[in-house]
C-alpha cells in the first residue's frame, strides 16, 4: 500500500507545483499580478493575445483594453502594453532592448541595424548612416535634388498626365501601386544611385510583379514571429504553416537586392562613379554604410562589437541592411501617400486651399512653368498647410501603428508606479492607441489636420506641447525610425508635384479602411481616383 502511495504522492506533488506555477503564482504572487488584465486569462495563457494576433485585432482590442482599465494592462504570462508618455520615456529612451520578435527582419540569415536585439551593436551601425538621413543632409543634398527632379518630372507626372486622360482610364487609376512604386525609387534612388535603382513608375510589368510578390508574402508573418520554435518544429515534420513559396518569394526579394549591390559595388570599385558627374547617380546610402564598415574595421577590427556579423560578412549584412531600407523606405511612405490622397480627394476646398500655398513656392512645382524645378527644402518645409495634411495622416493611419516590442531590463524595472517588474518581460506600445489620447487629441478618430494649423486652432501653450509629446508615428529614444526625415520630406515633394497640377476624386475606395498589425495599408491594398489636369489660370 506504501509503495502504492509513492507515485501517488509524486504526482500530487507535481500536481501540486504545476498549479503554483501556472495558476497561483502568475495570478495572485507575480510582480505583474497588481497590473490590469487585458483578458481574464492574461495571467495564466498567452493565447488570447496570440489569438488576437492571428485574427489580426490586435491594435483595436489592446487599446479597447486600454480604455478600459488604464495606461498599463497585461497581455500575457510575460507580455505588457503601455500608453503614456512616462512609459515611453522608460521603455524607449531607456535603453530597453529588442528580443527575438525582431529576428524575422534578418535578410540572408544576418541582421542589419533594424533586427539587431542589443543596442550597441545598434548604435555602432546607425553612426555609419544617421548623417545621411539627418534632416540637414536630406534638405541640402545635391544628389537627391537631382534624383527627385527625373523621379518626378520624369516619370511620375507623365505618369499621372496620362491617366488624367478619360479615354484612357475610365475608371480611375490605382494609385496606391503607383505610390509605392514612387516611394521604392525615390529610396532605392538614395541608396544606390538612380542608375543603379528601381524604375518601377516606367516598368508597369515587373512593378507589379515585384509588389505583388512583396505584398502576399506579408500575411505569413505570424507564425515566424510569434511562434519561431513551433513553426521550426513542425517544419522538421514536413507540416509548414507557412507555404514554401514564401520563401521562395523571399528568396527572389533578396537576389534582386543583391544584384542592386553588386552593380553599385562595381559602379564604385572600377572607377565609373569618379568618372559620372550626375549627382542623381551617387549612392549615399551605399557608399556611407561602406565606409562606416571600412572605418570600424580598421580602427577595430576583430574587437569591434561588429566582428561577428556585420564585419565577418561584409556583403551579406551590407545587402540585408540594404533590403531593410528598400522594404521600410518604399512601404510606409507608399501607404502615408495613400491616406494622404484620399482625405484630400474628398475635400476639393481644401485641395483648392493646398495648391493656392503651394504655388507660393519659388520655384514652384507647376507643369505651368517656364522651367519646372525641386522647390527649396527650407521653403517646402516650412508650408504650414501641407505639414498640418501630413501630421495629421500619420496621426490617424501612423504606416506603423501596431505595438513595438522590447524586453524589461535584467533585474528588473518600474513602470508607471508598478515596481518589481522582472526582467526579461515583454512590453511594448502602439501609435494606434498612443494617438488616440482623447484628453490630447479631441474626437481622435476624426482627421482634422487643423489640430496641427497653430494660426488657426486657438491651442494654448501647453496644448501644442501635449500634442507634440504624445506624437508616434516614428517611435521615439535612440531606436526610433532612421528615416523619419527622408520620408517626410519625400512625401512633401510628390504632394506638392501632384496637387500643384492636378485634382483628384475618389473612383473606388473600397476596402480603404487601414488593416490591423504592425505595417498596415489599406485592406484591399487598393484606392482608384480620378485625376484631372489642373487649367491654366
Amino acid at each position: 500500500m506504501l509503495i502504492l502511495s509513492i507515485p501517488a504522492l509524486g504526482l500530487a506533488f507535481i500536481s501540486l507545483l504545476a498549479i503554483y506555477k501556472f495558476i497561483i503564482y502568475p495570478v495572485f504572487l507575480s510582480p505583474l499580478s497588481k497590473i490590469p488584465n487585458a483578458h481574464w486569462s492574461a495571467p495564466i495563457s498567452p493565447l488570447w493575445i496570440l489569438w488576437t494576433r492571428f485574427k489580426c485585432r490586435e491594435n483595436i482590442d489592446t487599446h479597447a483594453a486600454h480604455q478600459k482599465y488604464g495606461s498599463v494592462i497585461r497581455l500575457g504570462p510575460n507580455e505588457l502594453s503601455i500608453n503614456d508618455v512616462a512609459g515611453l520615456r522608460t521603455v524607449y529612451g531607456g535603453g530597453f532592448e529588442k528580443g527575438q520578435w525582431y529576428s524575422i527582419f534578418d535578410n540572408y540569415g544576418v541582421p542589419c541595424m533594424f533586427s539587431s536585439w542589443h543596442s550597441k551593436p545598434h548604435s555602432a551601425r546607425k553612426r555609419m548612416m544617421s548623417n545621411i538621413y539627418s534632416k540637414s543632409t536630406i534638405h541640402n543634398s545635391p544628389a537627391l535634388a537631382a534624383q527627385a527632379q527625373v523621379i518626378i518630372y520624369d516619370r511620375l507626372l507623365p505618369l499621372l498626365t496620362a491617366a488624367s486622360t478619360p479615354l484612357r482610364f475610365p475608371n480611375g487609376v490605382e494609385i496606391h501601386e503607383i505610390w509605392n512604386s514612387t516611394t521604392m525609387d525615390f529610396i532605392a534612388a538614395y541608396q544606390f544611385g538612380l542608375k543603379n535603382g528601381s524604375n518601377f513608375l516606367t516598368n508597369e510589368t515587373f512593378r507589379k510583379y515585384w509588389l505583388s510578390m512583396y505584398h502576399t508574402r506579408k500575411t505569413y508573418v505570424f507564425w515566424s514571429q510569434e511562434l519561431p520554435r513551433f513553426s521550426r518544429f513542425l517544419r522538421k515534420l514536413n507540416i509548414y504553416l507557412v507555404p514554401r513559396w514564401v520563401d521562395t518569394n523571399n528568396r527572389e526579394l533578396e537576389a534582386w537586392t543583391q544584384e542592386r549591390c553588386d552593380n553599385t559595388s562595381a559602379y564604385l570599385r572600377d572607377g565609373l562613379a569618379a568618372k559620372d558627374t550626375d549627382p542623381a547617380n551617387e549612392p549615399v546610402v551605399y557608399k556611407a554604410v561602406l565606409a562606416g564598415m571600412e572605418k570600424e574595421r580598421k580602427a577595430k577590427g576583430d574587437n569591434s562589437i561588429l566582428s561577428p556579423n556585420l564585419l565577418k560578412y561584409p556583403e551579406l549584412s551590407m545587402a540585408s541592411e540594404m533590403i531593410d531600407h528598400i522594404a521600410a523606405g518604399h512601404e510606409t511612405s507608399g501607404i502615408m501617400l495613400t491616406y494622404i490622397s484620399w482625405y484630400l480627394s474628398r475635400d476639393f476646398s481644401l485641395q483648392n486651399r493646398l495648391r493656392a500655398e503651394l504655388l507660393t513656392l519659388s520655384p514652384n512645382m507647376s507643369l505651368f512653368s517656364s522651367k519646372p524645378a525641386i522647390p527649396n527644402s527650407k521653403e517646402l518645409d516650412g508650408l504650414p498647410l501641407l505639414h498640418a495634411i501630413l501630421m495629421e495622416t500619420l496621426r490617424v493611419n501612423a504606416a506603423i501603428p501596431g505595438s513595438q516590442p522590447r524586453v524589461t531590463p535584467y533585474p528588473g524595472c518600474t513602470l508607471a508606479g508598478y515596481s518589481g517588474i522582472p526582467g526579461g518581460v515583454r512590453v511594448g506600445a502602439q501609435a494606434y492607441s498612443v494617438h488616440r489620447n482623447g484628453q490630447v487629441y479631441a474626437d481622435p478618430e476624426k482627421w482634422d489636420y487643423t489640430r496641427w494649423m497653430d494660426e488657426e486652432n486657438g491651442f494654448t501653450e501647453e496644448q501644442k506641447r501635449e500634442r507634440d509629446r504624445w506624437f508616434w508615428a516614428f517611435s521615439s529614444g535612440g531606436r526610433m525610425c532612421v528615416g523619419s526625415n527622408f520620408a517626410m520630406h519625400e512625401i512633401k515633394l510628390v504632394i506638392a508635384a501632384v496637387f500643384s497640377n492636378f485634382t483628384t476624386q475618389i473612383v473606388n475606395d473600397e476596402g480603404i479602411e487601414q488593416e490591423d498589425g504592425y505595417t498596415c495599408g489599406p485592406t484591399s491594398n487598393k484606392l482608384f481616383l480620378k485625376f484631372e489636369r489642373v487649367q491654366k489660370n
